[in-house]
């Protein structure tokens, strides 16, 4: 419990600080390859999750390339500085996402007032573009503490004697059979969850009405150019960020061609040829992961009509209820899962694995619908309705064409994190039903690293195969609607 909570907060505030500077270095930086800096972390955050801890011991382990090729150390970065590291390169893109938007919504028109008032750059950001920042920044840290507190692969793969409790629960129950104490560590894991669920959500509608206060953009109000020697600072940063992140791809592809990684590196299609023993997994992986993603999505764009688009009775309730597999650890879910389904008798391990994809990715599909239903005005609703429409075709006809983007976005996070997914997973796989992300844990634990690295290259570029058609086939949906 000790090392979590330490972890929790370290790799958290991190994650925030990294993720801030490198949005404002984005937004308000002025620095050079600006564009190739913004796709950096959404590339990233379209990654697998435990691609990051797999790279991170082909970098940095015993036989790491930094560690050991080019320092020439016998060291190993195992334990709570590697996790703090990896954990740190996992989460701040989702840090750097928030606080973009936060920073692009603040308008001009203060600032430049400061200006007018004698006020320095520095004495700008520290006492206006900060604190209208906060917001973003508190909202950034509640969500990557929950989702720190659920990471399962990082901390499998890199955490090494440091234990933490979403480890222990899965240890406890397949390493030494005691389901009782696995549950229990998953109810003490549940309580910082719940606070920070709640505290989440109020952040979130406060941080709506203060946006709505501090207002839009103001057109036609120039922003201040940055110092050239803030841009070059700004540059490194980013540059030093965007490296460990291009690094990690390099680092699996390579190891994925060496015939012994640290050891042997002659090039070798043997992994690759390998892959064929694990296609079962991968078809299982990619098929669970869409029908979970088409579930999601569509329970969440229904869910959100009725609880923000309507006058139904309990729809609060309901909104509450849809966010609350958020506050659920992954191992916990999971586990709740098997128990559950054993008590009942029930041994199709393919619904349970889509039913653990489908609700415990439905809180980030909800938002994200909930977030594209905003943008419409509800006399949309009201006109479909006075031309006699009831409400499915009011939602299947007008709001869902419109939130074509946010179906898509939702569409594509669930099938991302799906693929990738562990902790809520690795309860319920069978012999039956492998999945590709818990064969690349097992691999990376008996020092497989090539066919570990071989099979999440692939995962990686299915993940942005998908990705790519999925956008091609939007684009094409919106310049037909376009036209008509």
């Amino acid at each position: 419990m000790r090392n979590t909570a330490l972890v929790c907060v370290c790799s958290t505030v991190l994650s925030v600080a990294v993720g801030y500077v490198y949005a404002y270095a984005v937004v308000r930086g002025d620095i050079f390859c600006v564009r190739f800096f913004s796709v950096v972390p959404i590339a990233h955050l379209v990654t697998p999750p435990f691609v990051g801890g797999l790279a991170f011991i082909l970098l940095f382990g015993r036989q790491g390339f930094v560690t050991h090729t080019l320092l020439g150390l016998d060291v190993s970065l195992y334990g709570f500085c590697g996790l703090l590291l990896a954990q740190t390169l996992c989460f701040f893109p989702i840090a750097y996402l928030i606080c973009a938007q936060t920073l692009r919504g603040i308008s001009a028109g203060v600032e430049q007032a400061a200006r007018g008032m004698g006020a320095g750059r520095a004495r700008i950001f520290w006492t206006i573009t900060l604190p209208l920042s906060f917001p973003g920044i508190l909202g950034a840290l509640l969500f990557i503490a929950v989702s720190v507190l659920s990471d399962f692969g990082n901390p499998m793969i890199v955490g090494g004697r440091f234990r933490v409790l979403a480890v222990e629960i899965y240890t406890q129950l397949t390493g030494w059979l005691n389901a009782g104490t696995s549950a229990v560590l998953g109810l003490v894991l549940v309580v910082p969850s719940v606070v920070l669920f709640v505290l989440q959500n109020h952040v979130l509608k406060a941080n709506a009405a203060k946006m709505a206060t501090v207002g839009g953009k103001v057109h036609g109000v120039p922003r201040e150019t940055a110092p050239a020697a803030t841009r070059v600072c700004l540059t490194a940063f980013c540059a030093l960020v965007s490296l460990a992140v291009v690094a990690q791809f390099a680092v699996i592809t390579a190891g994925a061609f060496q015939k012994l990684w640290g050891v042997h590196t002659a090039f070798t299609l043997d992994h690759v040829r390998a892959l064929t023993k694990y296609l079962h997994e991968l078809r299982n992986s990619v098929a669970f992961a869409l029908v979970s993603a088409v579930c999601s999505t569509l329970i969440a764009s229904l869910t959100a009509y009725m609880t923000h688009r309507t006058a139904l009775p309990l729809r609060r309730s309901l909104d509450v209820v849809a966010q609350l597999p958020s506050a659920i650890p992954g191992s916990l879910f999971g586990l709740a899962i098997a128990l559950a389904a054993n008590r009942l008798h029930f041994r199709v391990s393919q619904v349970l694995i889509v039913i653990a994809m489908t609700v415990g990715f439905l809180p980030f599909s909800y938002r994200i619908m909930s977030s594209a239903y905003a943008q419409f005005r509800t006399t949309l609703d009201d006109g479909a309705r006075s031309l006699g429409a009831d409400r499915l075709h009011v939602f299947g006809t007008v709001l869902l064409p419109l939130a074509v983007g946010g179906l898509f976005s939702s569409f594509v996070y669930t099938f991302v994190r799906g693929v990738g997914t562990l902790s809520a997973v690795i309860f319920l796989v069978s012999f039956k039903t492998p999945l590709a992300s818990v064969r690349i844990l097992n691999l990376a634990e008996q020092g497989d690293w090539g066919k570990s690295a071989a099979l999440a290259l692939l995962l990686t570029v299915v993940t942005f195969m998908t990705l790519g058609v999925g956008r091609l086939a939007i684009g094409r949906f919106v310049g037909r609607a376009g036209g008509r």
